[in-house]
């Protein structure tokens, strides 16, 4: 079988704090023997469970990598009773490029799982990931935001799973980041997804939506340094307890949550994010853009709840997800 190219310029398993790069080489017009350059940090101290923190696993989502970021720069190994690898851009090509997808191979990070060592630039960072440092993590927290086209209400998430006993404790650790919003979700389609491969391999698995609009806000990064902080300090690499505020507790069942636009046009959204909604209350309109004097064509949710994500920019397209309805709040 083909061995995976990426190799790691530091060591993943010491003592001490490193900076350093997951190397993959990739041989381009303007760097014939190049490599792409994924920043990663480990900080390792003694025996203890082991957390694997990313971000920008979508390039346009800030929350994780501002985190990130700033968690590598200050944690310490004095700090930490066993391991913290940190990797504040997955999708490192997308990442610098402000895109959701990979501009090398418009790879989708999160739907080319388990990847593969001998694909693409994106299926050898998703190969990698799922053979060489998901098996050695015993808590992963992965995290998204709306990226640019959509917005949420802030939740961390935990997802329905065959084995109760895993689901439970993925809950507890998705409590534990104390996000405004608890949310349960049912995933529609898993297949490729980052979640899917963590969560067969038996791990616990925290992922959020903290924003969107393909930015952050001082709040929606404050949420990201204190749930990482907090599950941390949960499983047992940091020192005390999670510091917990009031969260709302959320569901999304099945596909009547979600609301899909069947048409092209000018965007009105009519509600809030966080606000109640009543089955058949109307959530949108799209408008005509070629012409004056024709009426919008409304959009409405398939079920009561709060509304927790919609469009973000000013137009939209048929197939665009419009709105999210979750229950419970």
């Amino acid at each position: 079988m083909t061995a995976n190219p990426i190799t790691a310029t530091i060591a993943l398993d010491a003592d001490g704090k490193r900076h350093g790069f997951l190397k993959l080489p990739y041989s381009r017009d303007d760097s014939a023997w190049g490599s792409v350059l994924i920043p990663i940090t480990v900080i390792q101290n003694g025996a203890g469970p082991t957390a694997l923190l990313t971000g920008a696993n979508h390039g346009d989502e800030y929350e994780g990598p501002v985190a990130l970021q700033q968690l590598a720069l200050v944690l310490e190994p004095s700090d930490v009773s066993g391991r913290v690898i940190i990797i504040p851009a997955m999708n490192y090509p997308a990442f610098r490029a402000g895109r959701r997808t990979s501009p090398i191979d418009g790879g989708n990070m999160n739907r080319v799982f388990p990847g593969r060592p001998d694909g693409t630039v994106s299926e050898k960072i998703a190969h990698y990931f799922a053979t060489e440092l998901v098996p050695q993590a015993d808590v992963v927290v992965d995290f998204h935001s709306g990226g640019k086209t959509l917005d949420f209400l802030p939740f961390a998430c935990a997802h329905v799973l065959e084995d109760k006993a895993q689901q439970a404790a993925c809950l507890a650790a998705v409590k534990a980041f104390n996000a405004p919003y608890t949310m349960m979700l049912l995933e529609i389609d898993n297949a490729g997804m980052y979640d899917t491969i963590v969560e067969a391999q038996g791990k616990v698995f925290v992922t959020t939506e903290l924003g969107g609009g393909g930015s952050a806000t001082p709040r929606s990064i404050a949420i990201a340094k204190k749930g990482i902080d907090n599950v941390l300090k949960h499983c047992g690499i940091l020192a005390g307890d999670p510091a917990l505020e009031p969260s709302v507790m959320l569901d999304m069942p099945d596909d009547d949550c979600f609301v899909f636009c069947e048409d092209e046009g000018l965007f009105e959204p009519l509600v809030e994010l966080g606000q109640a909604v009543d089955q058949g209350d109307v959530i949108a309109r799209v408008w005509p853009v070629d012409r004056t004097g024709r009426p919008p064509i409304d959009y409405r949710v398939r079920r009561s709840g709060l509304l927790v994500s919609r469009h973000f920019p000013g137009l939209i397209q048929a197939g665009d997800c419009l709105a999210v309805v979750a229950t419970g709040g």
